[in-house]
């Protein structure tokens, strides 16, 4: 009896099942025959012959092909009247992405042979997109249907007589700012040197025009004879600097000069913060941090799409973009400390970083040789341009974001290494090894030599002072190549640090053989650094372990102190770097940088003189020149100088640190 129940039960069920199936299907059939049904209004809609005659009047629009569109319309303006008027509008506007839809339904016959449709325009326009509904008139003529055009076409609101017009409100870049408020890059103004060829007279000697701004007499008088130029008009020549006073007054001495001012960016330290800023052309940044912060600097302009009636009074604003100034920069830098290192170094090719080392705070970043800036923004003439492209001293090259063998400045590092990997300590003696040695014969004629001996042990206190090159190669080794790669690679070598500007990778090479290790532990071989890593570096001897992310955009804490940014923590420990700073102090107070002792002054700091050759036996090779150095109150500071093989080395580059530190 139960099992009949089920059965029944089960019966039912299938059948219930059966019926909810038929009454989706009948559902989704009803669905699809309202969707086809739509579909076919809407197909219907837009393939009647008076829609497609508009969609292709705007398709011919949207490609500029205006004669076509002439022949779609009827019109009593001329060919040419209305391809200057609607050229001249949609082309005005910079009108793109011109589409239409046609409603639904939209069709309606007002008289026999004449159709209206409605349909929405869109497009995309200086001032931002536009969509408006519109209306127009289709007539068929000889089985073809033409556009009875007149210009509400264009606009719903604008009619034969009246124009339209295009008002433009340029931004305003955004200033560049030190620490303490100064500009660095700001809008500011020029001069722009001109003729009036009315004011001109027998006297008027061009020659000495072209001579005076540099520039050719066929240039001065190709300009003269342009096309719109009338009597009154005032034909621009060249741009030059506010500072120009004396070619100023030389060049309104010669008549039909005129001299006006124009909207530039300057950049008021020139050539000491012109390669840090970079400069600007056409309203964006080509390079330094005018083009890293670009986006931030750079504006939107205002514009004002409107009709105007015949006597020039606005009638109506068809579209309008608020303008959008850029946002100002404030950066870390100090332009104080920026100009002092560049007035010392301006001869030289060079790198120099400073920084806060106990917030990573970029306080100075220099490049040596350097150009000015405020060339680009008067306008630089391409016999200027090949100049400084064609300089073997690379005005423009950014020096600090390259790499470059360290020599012996790398030795501070190789003994912190070597001390927290317990592969030596601070005082164990290495033993005296004159001024040449190789670890065995294996070397054959590879030697490692250093300049000076000293008395005393051959500990890492004596070896920084004295900078004994062989102590670092014998360092090296003890280290073993896994452990030293490993150490650098915690330090952050062969990977890219996070600055804003895109500087490279501190590396090491392959270090192949025991002789290149232990040529790296003094830090030539194949080892190269980046001066901002550099300093990163560094600040961990100075503030107790961590190294310091270099930053160069100020950023506060709601206190408004400057925010701490670690790139990486704890790379050693107190007691490592506690040892690292007093021997550095005393390599200032009686070693390789003794120059730079200060009375009443703390000092650390570290020389290096990296060789440059093609091979040991070179004789002929340069010299790279560094001196890192920090004080007590927070300031580190990098300086690097190529070809000082004939200035005495690295103790050149103290000399010069000297005098910055004591300003």
């Amino acid at each position: 009896m139960s099992s009949k129940k089920t059965s029944k039960k089960s019966s039912n069920s299938a059948k219930a099942s059966k019926k909810g199936k038929k009454k989706l299907r009948a559902v989704i059939l009803f669905l699809i025959i309202i969707i086809a049904i739509a579909i076919g209004i809407f197909i219907y809609t837009n393939r009647t012959e008076p829609s497609l005659a508009l969609k292709e009047y705007f398709s011919k629009l949207e490609n500029k092909d205006y004669e076509s569109m002439y022949d779609l319309v009827i019109t009593d303006m001329s060919k040419e009247d209305f391809i200057t008027r609607v050229k001249n509008i949609y082309e005005g506007i910079e009108a793109t992405d011109i589409s239409i839809t046609i409603a639904t339904n939209s069709s309606n016959k007002e008289e026999e042979g004449i159709t209206n449709i409605t349909y929405t325009n869109s497009m995309h326009t200086l001032a931002g997109n536009i969509s408006f509904i519109n209306n127009a008139k289709m007539k068929q003529v000889e089985n073809e249907y033409k556009i009875l055009w007149d210009s509400s076409l264009i606009f719903p609101d604008l009619n034969d007589n009246q124009k339209v017009r295009v008002n433009t409100v340029s931004y305003t870049r955004g200033t560049i700012y030190d620490r303490n408020g100064i500009a660095l890059a700001k809008k500011g103004s020029i001069y722009q040197v001109g003729i009036v060829p009315g004011k001109m007279n027998e006297s008027t000697d061009l020659d000495k025009v072209a001579s005076l701004l540099g520039i050719s007499r066929e240039t001065i008088e190709n300009n003269l004879n342009a096309s719109y130029v009338k009597d009154d008009t005032f034909v621009p020549l060249r741009n030059i600097s506010r500072e120009e006073q004396d070619l100023k007054n030389e060049l309104l001495q010669i008549k039909g000069i005129m001299i006006s001012d124009l909207d530039a960016r300057v950049y008021p330290y020139k050539e000491a913060t012109s390669i840090l800023t970079g400069y600007v052309q056409e309203g964006e940044g080509k390079t330094g941090l005018e083009y890293a912060f670009n986006d931030k600097l750079k504006g939107e302009d205002g514009v004002e799409i409107y009709i105007v009636d015949e006597n020039g009074s606005k009638v109506k604003t068809v579209q309008s973009k608020e303008v959008k100034n850029g946002e100002d920069v404030k950066l870390t830098i100090d332009v104080n400390l920026q100009n002092k290192i560049y007035e010392q170094f301006k001869q030289d090719k060079g790198a120099f970083v400073s920084i806060n080392y106990n917030t990573g705070e970029v306080l100075a970043a220099v490049s040596t040789p350097s150009y000015d800036a405020n060339d680009f923004s008067i306008g630089i003439t391409n016999e200027e341009w090949e100049k400084l492209q064609n300089d073997a001293n690379k005005p423009m090259y950014n020096r600090y974001l390259g790499a470059y063998a360290p020599g012996s400045s790398l030795k501070p590092i190789v003994g912190a290494i070597g001390i927290s990997t317990n592969s030596f300590t601070a005082t164990e003696d290495f033993g005296a090894s004159g001024t040449k040695w190789q670890k065995d014969s294996s070397w054959k004629d590879l030697y490692v030599t250093t300049l000076e001996t000293y008395s005393g042990d051959a500990n890492l206190e004596n070896a920084l002072v004295y900078s004994d090159n062989i102590y670092f190669a014998k360092a090296a080794l003890k280290i073993g190549k896994n452990e030293f790669q490993k150490g650098l690679n915690s330090l952050g070598f062969n990977e890219k640090i996070d600055f804003v500007q895109d500087a490279s990778s501190s590396s090491y090479g392959n270090m192949d053989s025991e002789a290149e290790l232990a040529n790296s532990g003094y830090g030539q071989g194949q080892i190269l650094v980046n001066p901002i890593h550099m300093a990163s570096i560094y600040s961990a001897f100075a503030n107790g372990g961590n190294m310091v992310l270099p930053y160069i955009e100020k950023t506060e804490n709601i206190d408004g102190e400057a925010v701490t940014k670690i790139y990486k923590e704890g790379v050693f420990s107190d007691r490592v770097t506690d040892i690292i700073k007093q021997d550095l102090i005393q390599v200032v107070e009686r070693g390789t940088a003794k120059a730079c002792k200060i009375e009443g002054k703390v000092i650390a700091g570290k020389t290096g003189t990296a060789e440059i050759k093609a091979s040991q036996t070179d004789t002929n090779g340069t010299e790279i020149g560094w001196f890192n150095s920090f004080d007590e109150n927070g300031t580190l500071l990098i300086c690097m100088c190529e070809d000082v093989k004939n200035l005495d080395g690295s103790h050149y580059v103290v000399g010069k640190v000297r005098n910055i530190w004591e300003k």
